[in-house]
């Protein structure tokens, strides 16, 4: 697993070409508070019944609140034999102070 910056995730997203799936582990609460454009929704405590759901070839960013409990989902992911990983830096709180000031905070 590598990590990834919220400045390099938005270069990743802006980029012609194949976009990274974003797995975000939050909570629903946390979810419905906000959340990156486009991003797959999969509580972390969902990802083991729900690891059919994901492509090990894709390229998969993990993202949650501030970048804790996205590291472990990546740790895990890994150890099922996923190899494409990023852990999102800061998570979406970071997103919301750097790349997208008008987001919602919690």
């Amino acid at each position: 697993m590598q990590q990834i910056t919220v400045q390099q995730l938005q270069q990743k997203l802006e980029a012609p070409g194949a976009k990274p799936v974003l797995l975000d582990v939050r909570e629903p609460w946390e979810f419905q508070i906000c959340s990156i454009a486009g991003s797959t929704h999969i509580p972390m405590g969902q990802i083991p019944a729900r690891l059919k759901e994901l492509n090990k070839d894709n390229e998969i960013v993990a993202i949650c609140h501030v970048g804790g409990r996205s590291q472990q989902v990546a740790g895990f992911l890994e150890n099922q034999g996923f190899k494409k990983l990023y852990n999102l830096q800061g998570g979406v709180d970071a997103w919301a102070r750097e790349i997208d000031p008008k987001m919602n905070k919690y």
